[in-house]
């Protein structure tokens, strides 16, 4: 009942730069945190950057300084502004939220993943 679409994905040259988008919708009555992943081939899915509904943000080590986190929280959309792109951010990237639906007056969590966006930095 959750509906997330990605976009700003595609190929980019070493320190490039792109930006995610991932909007939210459907019977959404509070979204909690708003979160990116990624995937590259043959290694696990891990957390990017993460961002409450407060502002509080979350992001992996390795990535900071280079990426930044941000959310509209009245488009339900939140961003990924990725600078200095190495090789070895290529991957595909996968938005997560999670919050509460509202259904016939009855709340209940959601947690929902996009389909993910291919990122690839090559020359």
């Amino acid at each position: 009942q959750v509906h997330l679409v990605e976009s700003g994905g595609g190929k980019v040259q070493p320190g490039g730069s792109l930006r995610l988008s991932c909007a939210a919708s459907g019977s959404i009555f509070s979204i909690y945190t708003m979160g990116w992943y990624r995937q590259a081939p043959g290694k696990q899915r891990e957390l990017v950057a993460a961002i409450t509904s407060g502002g509080s943000t979350n992001y992996a080590d390795t990535l900071k300084g280079r990426f930044t986190i941000s959310r509209d929280g009245a488009k339900n959309t939140v961003y990924l502004q990725m600078n200095s792109l190495k090789p070895e951010d290529t991957a595909v990237y996968y938005c997560n939220v999670n919050g509460k639906t509202i259904v016939d007056e009855r709340r209940a969590d959601f947690v929902s993943w996009g389909q993910g966006t291919q990122v690839t930095v090559s020359s």
